[in-house]
């Protein structure tokens, strides 16, 4: 009798240790996004820690490392606001001379220098703003289908000084040297599947690029419905398709973040309650992590930060 107990005694607490273990592993991200008329942080039991109104439907958001946040807050307007709601920081995109239409903003970035990255849409070009809202440096873009509301979408600043951009009306992902050079390019196709309309269809509407440390880039397509790795040469070398994940559908791949130990976490747009807002997948493609929020946030989620990670994540 003793004996039994001994084992099971031994047996109980190998679990506890397990589960525990298993527990202490699973990912617990704070989240930062916005939609539903405000951008919050909410927790991973999904209370909100913190919000504040905003009505606009951002494409971007990002927390700094001082605590203050970059948020979109109307259709060419970004500012930064401490975590006490204070506004410390304004940007308004306006119509360049020579061009009178509509100006959008759907991409910016702090840069380790201060300025602000910012891409204005209808301008078509890319300006990096000083602390004071003045422009310190102008980027011309290449768009062969110049439109407002989709020259450009993410749009970031690499380490060799060069700009990754991504032209929603185009399908292409270029990148430009300091003098809007474009020196590198990929172009999206249809897969070989029919183009089809609607925030839920297919099409070459590219959303997000990163440039990976490996030379690679990774690519959100956007409603092409995938994320594609592809080599400077153009050649697909590692993908997610539309429905090749188990209980998830990509519909407008948006966002993506590189964790520390090479997961990426992937933003999925207008995909429906059934399909999560964001999920954390491995190499190997295998889903590691989701976030579903449809009470705090709803179908339009698409500038949305992970936060709580030790190390730095790429985005």
């Amino acid at each position: 009798m003793r004996s039994f107990s001994l084992v099971t005694a031994s047996t109980l607490l190998a679990f506890l240790l397990v589960s525990t273990a298993a527990a202490q592993e699973k990912p617990a991200y704070r989240v930062l996004a916005q939609d539903k008329g405000h951008a919050a942080i909410v927790n991973a039991k999904g209370e909100v820690e913190w919000e504040v109104p905003c009505k606009y439907v951002s494409h971007d958001i990002s927390m700094l490392a001082n605590g203050n946040i970059l948020l979109h807050t109307a259709a060419a307007t970004v500012i930064e606001m401490t975590p006490d709601k204070k506004v410390v920081w304004k940007y308004e995109a306006k119509p360049k001379q020579g061009y009178q239409g509509a100006v959008e903003v759907h991409s910016f970035q702090r840069l380790a220098d201060g300025l602000t990255l910012v891409a204005e849409s209808g301008n078509r070009r890319l300006v990096e703003v000083d602390q004071a809202g003045k422009i310190v440096h102008e980027i011309p873009l290449t768009v062969d289908k110049p439109n407002s509301h989709r020259d450009t979408r993410m749009v970031r600043k690499l380490d060799n000084g060069h700009y990754l951009v991504c032209h929603e009306g185009d399908g292409m992902v270029r990148e430009y040297d300091k003098d809007g050079k474009v020196v590198w390019s990929y172009a999206l196709d249809l897969d070989g599947r029919p183009r089809t309309p609607g925030h839920g269809g297919h099409g070459t509407e590219v959303f997000g690029a990163m440039r990976l440390p490996n030379g690679h880039t990774m690519i959100a397509g956007g409603n092409n419905n995938c994320v594609l790795e592809v080599t400077p040469e153009g050649k697909i070398v590692w993908s997610i398709g539309h429905d090749e994940l188990p209980g998830i559908r990509l519909a407008w791949v948006t966002t993506l973040q590189l964790l520390p130990n090479g997961n990426l976490i992937v933003g999925n747009t207008h995909a429906g309650p059934d399909n999560p807002q964001l999920f954390e997948v491995t190499r190997e493609k295998k889903v590691v992590w989701t976030w579903k929020d449809f009470k705090n946030f709803g179908n339009d989620t698409v500038a949305a930060q992970v936060l709580g990670v030790k190390a730095k994540v790429l985005r």
